[in-house]
């Protein structure tokens, strides 16, 4: 039986109408030089393809760059395209990540029509948004602030993204009050961990102590608040503590939850990880399946296995499995290493996870009931 996975699809590459410093992603667009938007062939063939393995749910995420730069037009094609290729009952959930600048009242109708799940990048108030995300120079803070009011009118489902820098460490509690008071309670945290050209880090990297304190801070602030807000990351330890499995990849012991899809149709075991050294293929050539079993997929997401021997030892290594790849390889080797932000998920999880382990307690029951609910519907 086929292992489920999702899709993270690059409709546009790494085409986008901002310029942040600390994006990732823009480095990809050496590798497609020219115009990058995915053809209707290839979103025919990559729908008809995951749709037609029936997962349940099977899950499209559509991100960037810019994934709004394809266009509205294009997304109606594909939820088209969705329901043509589905099965009755078959459920097909969409996520979209954007940094809002496009979003309008004929985006959110048609957002709140499919039910997409909109990630906003949000990375705190004025002066800490504009610092990175730039748009001709200027910031873009008055744009999203914007657009979250268009997609709240329009009852679009939405969370925030919010990238952690040197600037924000040391703001963890001010930042979820701002979030927070804001009306913003689903939150996601994404530490920068990026190097320059040159190969040294990156002045926009967040320091491992930092993001640990960062973590700390944040989980007091939460706890302080009465844990209003979800909080991804506190979210996923949570479900693990409960289930033993965890929904983030970054915690999984395998990298193997989704493939990245490039606007040509060529594919990637993870955004991260978009070189030549790892492209699997086309799925023009390739069926989205075979890629997925392929032997090149199965050595990278066999890679988190052999961890580094201090990690052996570690009593944290059951709840982090090493990390992010990508944290690891910013170090060396990401077979021998330990991640790069190895002392902050130990600085955090020893400030932590004593209170986290009697949420757990406390929240079992009633995951246990809603679970049950669901399987007797």
């Amino acid at each position: 039986m086929q292992r489920p996975f999702s899709l993270l699809v690059k409709p546009v590459s790494a085409n986008c109408n901002l310029r942040c410093e600390y994006c990732f992603y823009r480095r990809v667009g050496r590798m497609y030089p020219g115009r990058r938007r995915m053809e209707r062939n290839v979103l025919e063939a990559m729908v008809r393809q995951l749709v037609g393995l029936g997962f349940s749910p099977t899950a499209f995420s559509w991100q960037g760059g810019e994934p709004t730069l394809a266009g509205l037009e294009f997304y109606r094609q594909a939820v088209a395209l969705q329901a043509r290729f589905g099965s009755p009952g078959q459920v097909v959930a969409n996520s979209l990540q954007t940094n809002g600048v496009l979003i309008d009242d004929a985006w959110a109708e048609f957002l709140a029509e499919y039910r997409f799940l909109v990630g906003l990048s949000l990375d705190g108030p004025r002066e800490l948004h504009d610092a990175y995300r730039k748009r001709g120079g200027q910031g873009s803070f008055a744009e999203v602030m914007r657009a979250a009011e268009v997609l709240r009118r329009h009852q679009v489902e939405f969370n925030i993204l919010s990238v952690v820098t040197p600037l924000t460490s040391l703001r963890a509690g001010e930042l979820y009050r701002f979030f927070v008071g804001e009306g913003f309670t689903y939150l996601q945290f994404i530490p920068c961990v990026e190097r320059t050209p040159e190969g040294r880090p990156a002045p926009y990297t967040v320091g491992a102590e930092e993001y640990g304190r960062f973590l700390s801070d944040l989980f007091d602030a939460w706890l302080a608040d009465g844990r209003r807000a979800s909080v991804r990351l506190f979210d996923a330890l949570l479900e693990q503590l409960i289930t033993g499995e965890s929904p983030l990849c970054v915690l999984g012991g395998r990298c193997d939850h989704y493939l990245v899809v490039e606007h040509s149709g060529d594919v990637y075991p993870c955004d991260f990880f978009v070189t030549r050294r790892w492209h699997l293929g086309n799925l023009l050539r390739t069926p989205l399946a075979h890629l997925y079993g392929s032997e090149k997929h199965t050595e990278f997401a066999c890679m988190k296995g052999p961890l580094a021997a201090g990690c052996l030892s570690c009593e944290w290594s059951q709840v982090c499995s090493g990390g992010c790849l990508k944290d690891r390889q910013f170090v060396g080797d990401p077979k021998r290493v330990a991640s790069y932000l190895c002392p902050a998920h130990k600085e955090f999880l020893r400030h932590a996870m004593d209170e986290l382990r009697t949420l757990a307690e406390e929240l079992a029951p009633r995951l246990a009931a809603r679970r049950a609910d669901a399987g007797s519907q």
